[in-house]
């Protein structure tokens, strides 16, 4: 083991010249998917509880999709998939970007992601206290001031618990990355393991970096938790 972590822990733990470390790579795909997941559910949640079915039924077809299939599959679709259509690879950016394996995962990854976080989110809104709403509307507030300044914040933070489960979930996902030839953390332990035939050593190192980062990302749930959900703890007398 020592001599596996003499001659590898550069492409687990840190940048060799240019190319970045698994868990750079990892921690990268997770912050992306994360962002863009979030960015894109936010919307689409609102639009998921509305009462309009043109703009609720497409947003349900679409996290009934994303959430039905496997994310394998889903991966292997953008990376494999979609670049085999003469119509993708005729346009130069639609080439460009669906040749490197790292925007199929991103892509991927972000979609997947955001059905959770759009149902998660939906939920949340839907749980709001009616009563909030009223006295909103009673001042004469708007529907886009009402949903800024009332829902929206009570919505995300009462769904903060599913959305840090849904963080951690993505962040054990990010391992099938390796089917696009994207380098992260179980890549280069499939590299090391090929190079050394030290597959305990090789994936319990990468075992033990996926768990400390779960957990890190615990901790670090928990004291937003502990800040934004303050209010929701019963009163002690």
């Amino acid at each position: 083991m020592t001599a596996i972590l003499e001659s590898y822990w550069q492409s687990y733990l840190w940048s060799d010249g240019p190319h970045f470390s698994g868990l750079v790579v990892t921690l990268w795909l997770l912050i992306l998917a994360v962002a863009m997941g979030f960015l894109l559910a936010v919307p689409l949640s609102m639009a998921r509880v509305s009462h309009n079915p043109l703009l609720r039924l497409p947003i349900w077809c679409y996290t009934y999709v994303f959430r039905g299939t496997p994310l394998y599959i889903q991966l292997l679709f953008f990376y494999t998939g979609v670049y085999s259509l003469h119509v993708v690879r005729s346009q130069d950016f639609l080439n460009a970007f669906f040749r490197d394996g790292f925007n199929c995962t991103v892509l991927a990854f972000g979609l997947n992601t955001c059905a959770y976080m759009t149902e998660i989110f939906a939920g949340a809104i839907r749980a709001t206290a009616h009563g909030e709403v009223e006295a909103a509307s009673a001042y004469g507030m708007s529907r886009f001031t009402l949903y800024r300044r009332i829902i929206l914040p009570s919505a995300l933070r009462r769904a903060l618990p599913f959305f840090s489960n849904e963080v951690i979930l993505m962040l054990h996902s990010t391992s099938v990355a390796f089917t696009a030839t994207v380098p992260d953390l179980l890549k280069i332990a499939r590299d090391v393991n090929s190079a050394t035939y030290a597959s305990f050593t090789a994936f319990g190192i990468a075992g033990v970096l996926y768990a400390a980062c779960a957990f890190f990302l615990i901790w670090l749930f928990r004291r937003g938790e502990l800040h934004w959900l303050a209010y929701l703890k019963p009163r002690t007398h």
